[in-house]
């Protein structure tokens, strides 16, 4: 038998109080493994910094856009300096024209237009630009240009449907689909009058062809993966009855991201003084009961022959706030039929300048924002 010493009774009594311990007080004021756990979790997935803001929407709300479309384009941007100046604003949608019987995809055009602070609008043609101008060097009076020009048959919309310039679209879709913003594309515009190769009226074209050309370049930018496009379907404003009905030549609003127009004052039927509502509402009303899209004004000038461009223009950005479902204009700064320019004297500059003043044409593209393809935005 073990005898009990003083020693041995103290590390016995020693023992029994660790034991005590470890069983009986130790669970109650240690921390709690599984807790730290859940707790180290929940810190691990704690978001550190706020979520990332949703993307501006171009043009943000109660904004309206100012474009510009020159002769020489990205080529040559001396033109858009001299308005940008003479506008003191910087706008923020360049329009510039492509010919397809001439032009490949250059992607420092757009780079060049993007860089200066404004989305690239492509009025992207199907005809062979240079009979046109020819005819124009020659002389010829307005109806024969138009005569001249109209008369196509290689570029006939039966052919674009048929796939005859698939290969050339699907090199401008991949060059557009690897550009790191938006590009609109206002394709085959003024399809409503007889003077380009593709009016349903002229080139043989028949009933039914333009919607079908539309669609099928539309398509074929979708299958190349070409989602950066923001189509624009650009009518010419109605000027007599003998216009065709809007609705059928449009390609539906699942095809359509922005309804444009063309007017003018100061040329042919608007040869008198008219003003914007004169030359736009009825069209604007006639697109409403089939589109519901954001309208751009994508071409617009008007001519000094009467003393009354600077007036014109005062009007025009009067009227504007009152057709909530315009989200921009593009001025047409070239010298062509007339001088449409507003750099053409400095009363009509002062009054463009004046006008764009106004707090909801103040505001900056980048090349992130989102296009605002429903009113609704």
């Amino acid at each position: 038998m073990t005898r009990l010493t003083l020693p041995r009774a103290a590390m016995a009594l020693l023992g029994v109080l660790l034991l005590t311990y470890a069983f009986a007080i130790a669970p109650e004021t240690a921390p709690d493994s599984r807790q730290n756990v859940t707790t180290d979790r929940a810190a691990a997935v704690e978001p550190t910094t706020s979520p990332p803001a949703p993307p501006e929407v171009f043009p943000p709300a109660q904004k309206v856009f100012i474009g510009v479309a020159t002769k020489e384009g990205p080529y040559d941007f001396t033109p858009v300096d001299d308005f940008t100046a003479a506008a003191r604003h910087q706008p923020q949608v360049m329009l510039f024209s492509s010919g397809w019987a001439t032009d490949t995809f250059d992607r420092t055009l757009f780079e060049a237009i993007s860089g200066r602070g404004m989305l690239p609008m492509l009025a992207w043609e199907p005809w062979d630009h240079r009979l046109d101008e020819a005819a124009r060097k020659k002389g010829a009076t307005r109806g024969k240009i138009d005569r001249i020009r109209s008369n196509q048959p290689d570029y006939r919309l039966s052919r674009i449907t048929r796939g005859d310039f698939d290969e050339y679209l699907r090199s401008w879709a991949e060059g557009i689909k690897a550009l790191e913003h938006p590009v609109a594309i206002r394709f085959a515009h003024e399809m409503n009058g007889d003077w380009y190769p593709w009016c349903e009226t002229a080139n043989g074209n028949r009933p039914g062809d333009y919607v079908k050309a539309w669609r099928h370049v539309h398509d074929l930018f979708e299958a190349a993966g070409a989602t950066n496009v923001i189509w624009v379907w650009s009518p010419n404003t109605r000027w007599d009855g003998s216009t065709p009905k809007l609705a059928r030549l449009h390609p539906g609003d699942e095809y359509v991201d922005w309804v444009g127009l063309s007017g003018y004052y100061g040329m042919g039927a608007f040869s008198k003084y008219r003003s914007f509502d004169a030359i736009f509402k009825d069209t604007i009303k006639e697109i409403r009961t089939f589109s519901g899209k954001p309208l751009v004004i994508t071409e617009t000038g008007a001519a000094d022959t009467r003393g009354r461009k600077a007036e014109w223009i005062t009007e025009t950005f009067r009227s504007l706030p009152q057709h909530e479902e315009i989200i921009g204009l593009i001025w047409f700064e070239v010298t062509k039929e007339q001088d449409w320019r507003i750099v053409s004297s400095p009363a009509v500059a002062t009054a463009f300048a004046q006008a764009v003043a106004a707090p909801r044409y103040r505001f900056s593209w980048s090349p992130d924002m989102l296009p605002r393809t429903e009113l609704a935005d």
